[in-house]
């Protein structure tokens, strides 16, 4: 995936087993951050950060979605564990990871292995790709996706 690429449509569960589909946010800027794993440490820092800056997240209009190859029960005792105000999409076959790119191969303690890579997508109302942070670290990366969003709005406004 580049910037301005449409981004590949999907329909997931949410972590309550209702169908959330990207075309449905049309019209409105959606953060789609993919994690490797929910209730695990590096997920947790980020997920945890993300929740203390959703207030003013969605002051900027965004809509915030996070995603991770878990079932929907997992992301549902995610969320409830730690207070998470936004929705978690379930993505257990891995097949919107694969669309947007975000498999790769990891080192895992010294083995390979494939999983999601830590990747956060801004798509615009068009349903384009707007910008993509990679290689995201959980620290600190819910600040930096605010500071785009607010970046950004300055320049529609």
């Amino acid at each position: 995936m580049n910037i301005n690429d449409k981004a590949p449509d999907f329909t997931l569960q949410d972590e309550n087993g209702k169908e959330i589909a990207l075309k449905d946010l049309r019209g409105k800027t959606v953060v789609l951050y993919f994690y490797p794993r929910a209730d695990t440490p590096g997920c947790t820092i980020e997920a945890c950060e993300f929740r203390d800056t959703y207030k003013r997240m969605q002051k900027t209009g965004a809509v915030l979605l996070g995603i991770s190859p878990d079932t929907p029960k997992a992301q549902k005792k995610f969320q409830d564990k730690f207070s998470l105000p936004f929705t978690l999409l379930a993505d257990a076959d891995k097949k919107v990871a694969e669309a947007f790119g975000v498999m790769k191969e990891k080192n895992m303690y010294g083995k390979k292995v494939w999983g999601v890579a830590r990747t956060t997508f801004v798509i615009g109302p068009d349903g384009k790709i707007q910008h993509i942070f990679e290689k995201v670290k959980p620290e600190g990366h819910s600040e930096e996706v605010l500071a785009y969003l607010k970046e950004s709005a300055k320049g529609v406004a």
